[in-house]
């Protein structure tokens, strides 16, 4: 498994509780108001982490059958411990446990970035559509357009001036090209539409924000080179501090919605 996509010991942990409220769960429940809208009653949803977007289609879809997927085995663990009204299986996006066509919904939020091979991914989800089923997904636009990410990537340039992790930049918001997107989607035979969407994320702090960042993601490893963890969480965090203020903190978070049928 490539290592940006590597969640061990208790990142899943510090991704859900730290990361999951001010950054996916405001895309989460554009997902579930989507998902009503459809009306699906057999939903699968790849890439589902900790179960954050997991938990708003539950919600929203009390009357379907959710199956909740993730390649890796600990944060598979933690969503099906936080969120027990969905199955849970571990899963790759590229072999997905679903036999063609019985999925009226597929759910994706800030997976498609990870995929080794995405219009293999794309063809995969198109598989398992049911006729007439639409799939879901959020990709994260460039780092600079989101306020609280943006704050976190120029602090670890500056903690680490002379060789900076680019993680957060090159990986979750380094799929962010709607043309790119577009292409992978129609070559894995996917008919889509494609809108920039642009929400509030919030965090009680800044500290805790930068917590998550160093421990729950892969900037942990890459931090960890330059340095003891804890010292690490606060030479970050001291930095957004400054950048972002004291207390709760609120910025603008704009990911791309697609939005897609097999063709």
């Amino acid at each position: 498994m490539d290592t940006d996509a590597v969640w061990v010991e208790d990142m899943p942990a510090s991704y859900d509780r730290l990361l999951g409220p001010a950054l996916f769960a405001p895309f989460g429940r554009e997902l579930a108001d989507r998902a009503v809208a459809l009306r699906p009653a057999r939903v699968l949803e790849v890439a589902a982490g900790t179960g954050i977007v997991t938990r708003a289609l539950c919600t929203a879809l009390p009357e379907a059958r959710l199956l909740a997927t993730d390649l890796n085995p600990a944060m598979a663990a933690r969503g099906a411990a936080g969120v027990p009204e969905a199955r849970w299986a571990v899963a790759d996006a590229l072999a997905l446990p679903v036999a063609d066509g019985r999925a009226d919904l597929v759910v994706c939020s800030f997976g498609a970035m990870f995929f080794p091979d995405r219009p293999a991914a794309f063809a995969e989800t198109g598989r398992v559509l049911a006729p007439g089923g639409t799939a879901l997904f959020t990709i994260w636009d460039v780092v600079d357009r989101s306020t609280l990410p943006a704050a976190l990537h120029r602090a670890v340039a500056a903690v680490v001036p002379d060789d900076p992790p680019d993680f957060v930049a090159r990986v979750p918001h380094g799929y962010a090209d709607p043309e790119r997107i577009a292409g992978d989607l129609a070559a894995g035979g996917l008919d889509a539409r494609l809108e920039t969407v642009r929400l509030a994320g919030e965090t009680p702090s800044v500290a805790a924000l930068a917590e998550g960042f160093v421990r729950g993601t892969p900037l942990r490893a890459a931090l960890g080179r330059h340095g003891e963890l804890p010292d690490m969480v606060r030479a970050v965090a001291g930095r957004m501090t400054a950048e972002l203020g004291e207390g709760a903190v609120r910025g603008e978070l704009t990911a791309h919605v697609v939005t897609a049928r097999a063709a």
